[in-house]
């Protein structure tokens, strides 16, 4: 990624445009993607992200350089006329243009920005329940299918966190199972803790290497020692039904009206800001979930396997 950026800014005649483009590839898509990843690889689709955003940019300064312009001196309504012949760019760019205005490269430009507004209502909360209680119960699907989409629909998890997963990520306290996606692990409930359980456990003996090693992971790929891919995962999940990103969108929106954005950020493994974004969006109530806590009279311990099973 860093050796693609340099080959870019390269391409740009105007010393002062490198720098512009170095900073914004560098010290914003690329400091903010590492500390997304907390140390993990980064996905396919987040690289392409960066490369994409920091095409246009290029594109853009390109576009200006061919006019004799600078960035300093590009007027509003220069950018229109770029904004309006170049729609395959415009909403990339667009982000560009209000960095480099943010961060005083330019003045007195505005760029439209794309606003997402989320699942389109309730029905999208009620296929993702009768999703999550379909995998649930129901043998006839693959466990390893079934614990991919339930990460996905109870927990918001992105495919290539779900591929990364290794058996010790699944962690047991006494009679509970626990899944570590963030920095503080979740307990599982049931029956999902019998799926994740016999998932791990099935790596002793499938999934084994051509030297008889034991797979890691949690979802081997068809190659000795390797994980399953994104694209195979995803591939998976929609034969059975499930939209990954539907379905992540849709969890971590209703995720977010319930819970505070540090603690969503610690459990899910997802950075703090993104979550404090999606409680924006979600209009959370930090609120109703302090008065829940405070009601309660103290620690309240996690039910047992067969207590949950026994309740009505």
């Amino acid at each position: 990624m860093e050796q693609w950026i340099s080959q870019a800014i390269a391409g740009l005649a105007d010393p002062v445009h490198r720098r512009v483009l170095h900073g914004y590839a560098a010290w914003h898509h690329l400091r903010r993607l590492r500390g997304r990843l907390d140390g993990r690889p980064a996905s396919r689709d987040q690289a392409k992200n960066v490369r994409d955003h920091v095409t246009a940019a290029a594109a853009f300064l390109d576009w200006l350089e061919d006019r004799e312009l600078t960035l300093a001196g590009c007027t509003q309504a220069d950018l229109d006329q770029w904004l309006a012949r170049t729609s395959a760019l415009r909403a990339r760019s667009a982000n560009f243009v209000r960095w480099a205005a943010g961060h005083r490269h330019a003045s007195r430009l505005t760029a439209p920005a794309t606003r997402w507004t989320g699942p389109s209502g309730p029905l999208d909360q009620d296929r993702r329940w009768a999703d999550a209680r379909r995998l649930l119960n129901d043998d006839a699907y693959p466990a390893a299918d079934r614990v991919a989409g339930l990460l996905i629909l109870l927990y918001a998890q992105k495919l290539n966190v779900i591929a990364a997963l290794t058996t010790q990520h699944v962690l047991h306290d006494d009679s509970r199972t626990l899944l570590r996606l963030g920095s503080r692990p979740i307990a599982l409930p049931a029956p999902l803790d019998d799926l994740v359980t016999r998932l791990a456990d099935s790596r002793e003996t499938r999934g084994r290497s051509l030297l008889g090693i034991p797979s890691p992971w949690l979802f081997p790929g068809h190659r000795p020692g390797s994980a399953l891919t994104e694209d195979a995962l995803a591939q998976r999940l929609h034969a059975i039904g499930i939209s990954p990103r539907q379905g992540r969108s849709t969890a971590l929106l209703a995720l977010a009206a319930e819970v505070p954005a540090a603690i969503l950020a610690k459990t899910l493994g997802i950075h703090v800001q993104v979550a404090v974004q999606w409680q924006k969006i979600s209009a959370g109530d930090w609120t109703a979930y302090a008065a829940d806590v405070s009601r309660r009279s103290g620690p309240q311990p996690v039910p047992s396997r067969r207590e949950t099973r026994n309740q009505p």
